[in-house]
Formats: C-alpha cells, structure tokens, sequence
C-alpha cells in the first residue's frame, strides 16, 4: 500500500472517529429536576421498595398509586387507580391523605374517608399480598380505630422494637375545634391494640392559625395533623403540619423521643419551640406542609416531600403541589429541613438517579 493511500484511509478514520465522537460524548440526562412535581397533588407520601418508588396523594375521590424509579420524573408515569370507594356508606366520600406501607410481607393503603359530612371522618385499612401494590387485589379490612371511636384523620404507622404504633390527628370529643396527635399500639395493622394517647396539643401561636369565615364550621381551629415519622440511629422525630391548611401560616413542627421508650407517654416526647418548616414569601412558597421521607436510591442522601402553595390565599384546594429537596442534620442529631426551595429553581437529582 502506497504512502499516500495510507495517509488517505488514516485521515478517513480519523474523521469518522471524530465525527461519531458527540454522539458517544452526548450528555446524559439533565442532572437536575425542578419543583412542582406535579401541577397539583396535596398530602404526597412515597415509600421505596426493590428498586421502586411508589407515590401517592390525596384525589379525594379514589386512590392512585404512581409507580416510578425516580420521583423527578413522576410526570413522565401514568398515576394508576387501585381503589375507588364504595357508591354510598361510611367510607365513600372525601378520601384523605392516603399512605402506602409494606409490612410483614404485604401492602397496606391507610386513608381517610367519610360519609359526606367532615363529622364522620374516620381511619380506613386496605390490603393487598401481591408483590407490587400497583397488581393484585386490594381488600378492605374495615375501619381502623380506638374504642373512642372519635374524629380521625391523616393514620400513619411506623414500628419500633418489635411494636406496630398508629399515628393520626383527632378530636378529643364529638365537635371541631382543635385537632391534636394521638398514637396508639397495634396489634395487627388494621386493629388497635388499647387506647389512644394524645402526645400533641396546639400550643404555639404558629400552631393556632386557624380562624374560619365558613358559616359551616366553627369560627376557629386549632391544628396538629399529617405526624410522619423520621428516624436516626436511636431518635425518633415526629414532624406533623401546625395551623389550619387553609392559612399561609400552615408549616412544619416536630416532637422527638428516644426509640425504646413508652412512646404512649405524652411524657416521652419533647415538643420543639419553633416550627421546623414554614413558608418562605421571598422564594414564593406558601403554605407548606403534609409531608412525608424518603432516601436517595442509594441511600446516600436525606429527602422531604410536601406539599405548597404558589401564591398566598390558596388555601386547602387543588392548587397544592407537590415538591421535594433534600435535607441535612444539624450538629446535635436533629434535622435541618432549611428553607423551602422556590418553584422552577434547578435542584440536583437525587444520588444514585
């Protein structure tokens, strides 16, 4: 082979080489993700599982799960119906705040749902044995309550040393007026095991915005409601939404207890000051609240989920959206949520998207 005709299949390699060169280098999917998640989702709760994110929010009307690797692409996944309430009956109307668990080997759907008037919202247990929540059948097994058989809202479960416990926010008698926490041992998930204990009163004034101008409801409300548990090591914090959702002033507080302890002593858990999360005017976030953790998929990093407002006045309505961020911890062990990330602002990916 000539020196020339050498040199000319050279250059021709060279230059398919660096020709194919961007599409081998071409840049990998955006590394960042901005908030809202989704146009509109109120009380969002996520829980992982075999390399899954499962998503869910209140609709009010059904339960629709989302299925996702990455809760920065949740609008790309169609949300899918797993449950619509019966026609009529104590369970059929205003399904709230939903919460998907899996324990001892099966899915539990947790929710609130009345008869069409807020003075029959009650706790509701769904079940299901498939491996993936989205498949199968769900079964209802009943009403889940106390003997007091009071106002209930907003269940949540979590387990320590061995236990099943019940978290949710309630009324102490038959009429509105004040919401407070209350947990309870279970002996199964969906029975209670003995009586409730409220260990959350509204106290702070940041707890007690609550005023209504609704001829169909008291003038005021007081509110500690959504308790969601976050642990670390051998500290447990219950971090639950202070004043009424229908107030800009709707934010974040936190108990905190030592995993081990009576947890059904008001005694075991220390209220914190100052709420943990609040709405931040300048980045045009409102209102924000009803939340839920979660980790990065390789479970490096520390996430909130919640939901805002954009605007203030917005209130209780579908114009709630859900945002995550991730958080850290501050010094002495507790968590250090920081302020609320404006919506459209470019955040990193969670590690191991």
């Amino acid at each position: 082979m000539g020196t020339w005709l050498r040199w000319s299949l050279l250059l021709l390699l060279l230059s398919l080489v660096a020709g194919s060169a961007p599409a081998q280098m071409a840049a990998p999917a955006t590394a960042t993700f901005t908030n809202p998640l989704l146009p509109a989702g109120a009380d969002p709760w996520t829980v992982y599982h075999k390399g899954y994110y499962y998503y869910t929010h209140t609709t009010g009307i059904n339960i629709t799960l989302w299925k996702t690797k990455s809760l920065t692409q949740l609008a790309t996944v169609p949300g899918q119906v797993v449950w619509t309430p019966p026609a009529a009956g104590p369970n059929s109307r205003d399904i709230w705040a939903p919460e998907l668990h899996f324990i001892g080997g099966k899915w539990y759907l947790y929710y609130a749902a009345d008869a069409g008037t807020n003075q029959t919202h009650r706790l509701w247990v769904l079940e299901n044995s498939a491996a993936d929540p989205t498949q199968g059948t769900w079964v209802s097994k009943g009403q889940l309550t106390d003997e007091t058989n009071k106002w209930a809202i907003d269940g949540s479960v979590f387990e320590d040393q061995g236990r099943l416990y019940l978290l949710w926010s309630g009324w102490e008698g038959d009429t509105n007026g004040r919401q407070c926490i209350y947990i309870a041992r279970l002996q199964n998930p969906w029975t209670v095991a003995g009586p409730r204990s409220k260990i959350s009163t509204p106290v702070y004034y940041w707890e007690r915005d609550g005023d209504l101008h609704d001829p169909q409801n008291p003038p005021h409300v007081d509110v500690n409601e959504g308790p969601q548990i976050l642990r670390r090591g051998n500290r447990l914090f219950l971090v639950y939404s202070a004043s009424g959702c229908w107030t800009d002033s709707y934010a974040l507080g936190m108990l905190s207890a030592t995993a081990g302890t009576d947890l059904l002593q008001p005694g075991a858990w220390a209220k914190s000051p100052v709420p943990v999360f609040r709405q931040d005017t300048a980045a045009g976030v409102y209102a924000p609240g009803h939340n839920s953790f979660f980790t990065s998929p390789d479970g490096r990093q520390s996430w909130i989920l919640y939901h805002a407002n954009s605007q203030p006045d917005q209130g209780c309505g579908n114009r709630r959206s859900p945002r995550m961020q991730p958080f850290t911890w501050h010094p002495d062990g507790t968590p250090n949520f920081g302020p609320p990330q404006p919506a459209g602002k470019p955040l990193p990916r969670p590690s191991g998207e």
